[in-house]
């Protein structure tokens, strides 16, 4: 994707579709012309709100707005930048791209356009502007805090925090490789490799984190299991209380996975319904099966279900699911009251009862695993990537038998954590991240 950074652009930076309101943004060298010839405005009060009138190429008025003007670089992109607050109908807002595609150099922003920008005019870095993309997509509210304190820089500035230890460690190695005459004290060197170690330690622990930041970011995956007709899919209907799934007397109607995501105490959930365990008998049904062990194996939790009626025989899973954590749920109280459970959870998906249960086992399972911490987290796979490679290079630092090549392992390992936050980024990596944006962001 090429982008050119001396275009002004512009964009609908509120939701798309009718509205009371529209946020038209618009970043760029040509602002203040706009501004003169749409809303008759020389020499704007930065961060001042004007009610003018807009203006087409004719002086016809497009709307009447509400007008802010934010001077570089005291601005989301760090340029010149003003925001038209207009009514939000499709012809006004037509009407007023229409004028702004008139002028010279300017034009429509690209996908997140405005926060590269900011990125590269040094508002932000990466983990910031990814962490805006996330609060904009964040559905729970542990979404929405997570992605909150990513945008706020705390992740970032812990990279940071990291890349500088390794730059001032370099610095101390190259002066003793500038001056090979000058022998490294044994004290330092020591000193050197306790500071390498412990900063392995850091990365260490920021490592094994059971990835609950990027689970919460892209939800948390439980798994219905069991065998056929003991009442997975009555299950589904009753925790997501609607008919999301076909619920049948006969074996296996449920033959493909279906998904419901569901907000539980701010926790991004997927439920997964499946196909029922057994030895099945044609391509579908054993293709179901297929995908429902798969899925399961990509879960963080199973509700691993049978019916009160075979209790205490529990179902034997595959060799795939034996370390994926999981509860037993007894269906069918309302049929076998009579019967008691010792381990497990037992319901009623008919009548409701020991659905709150599940709920709390639920929660409570998630709490202990991926709560979460005041530190900033792993979000990304790209992150985990670069700090898997700046530990691999600080280990081999650590048996380097030349200050040289220690030296070149820290900048490589620094290169590394650079790369997440922007310090070295690449016009490839650039696209990479903000082709997911939304346009106006």
């Amino acid at each position: 994707m090429n982008y050119c950074l001396t275009d002004t652009i512009y964009a609908l930076s509120s939701g798309a579709g009718k509205g009371g309101v529209a946020v038209i943004r618009v970043s760029g060298k040509e602002v203040r012309s706009i501004l003169k010839e749409v809303a008759h405005l020389e020499n704007p009060r930065p961060r001042y709100a004007y009610f003018k009138p807009l203006q087409n190429e004719l002086n016809d008025t497009i709307d009447q707005a509400l007008v802010l003007f934010f001077e570089a670089p005291h601005s989301f992109t760090g340029e010149d930048t003003v925001e038209f607050q207009i009514h939000g109908g499709m012809s006004v807002m037509n009407a007023l791209f229409k004028r702004l595609g008139q002028f010279q150099n300017v034009r429509p922003a690209e996908r997140g356009e405005f926060s590269r920008r900011a990125v590269i005019n040094g508002k932000m870095d990466l983990t910031q502007a990814e962490g805006i993309m996330d609060l904009v997509d964040a559905q729970t509210d542990r979404q929405r805090r997570q992605a909150l304190s990513q945008m706020q820089g705390n992740l970032g500035k812990l990279y940071e925090s990291w890349r500088q230890d390794l730059v001032r460690i370099m610095a101390y190695c190259e002066a003793f490789i500038d001056f090979p005459e000058e022998e490294i004290p044994p004290e330092k060197e020591k000193e050197i490799q306790l500071k390498i170690q412990a900063l392995i330690q850091e990365i260490d622990a920021h490592l094994n984190d059971n990835k609950r930041g990027q689970k919460l970011r892209e939800g948390f995956q439980i798994a219905l299991i069991g065998e056929p007709n003991v009442g997975k899919s009555s299950l589904m209907n009753a925790l997501t209380q609607k008919e999301t799934a076909i619920v049948t007397p006969i074996a296996g109607t449920t033959r493909d996975v279906i998904e419901a995501h569901l907000d539980v105490s701010g926790f991004p959930v997927i439920l997964a319904d499946t196909a029922g365990l057994h030895e099945g008998k044609g391509i579908i049904e054993k293709e179901g099966i297929s995908r429902a062990v798969r899925r399961a194996a990509e879960s963080d939790l199973i509700l691993h279900m049978h019916s009160l009626a075979d209790y205490p025989n529990i179902q034997n899973l595959p060799d795939s699911l034996q370390s994926i954590p999981r509860k037993i749920i007894w269906n069918k109280s309302d049929l076998f009251a009579q019967k008691t459970v010792t381990n497990g959870i037992q319901i009623s998906a008919e009548t409701g009862a020991g659905i709150d249960v599940i709920w709390t086992e639920i929660i409570d399972y998630l709490k202990a695993h991926f709560n979460e911490s005041s530190a900033g987290v792993i979000t990304r796979e790209r992150y985990r990537v670069a700090l898997s490679e700046a530990r691999e290079r600080l280990c081999t630092a650590l048996k380097a038998p030349a200050l040289e090549l220690l030296a070149e392992d820290l900048r490589l390992a620094a290169r590394a954590i650079g790369r997440i936050t922007g310090r070295i980024e690449t016009e490839e990596l650039l696209d990479v991240i903000f082709r997911d944006f939304c346009i106006g962001k």
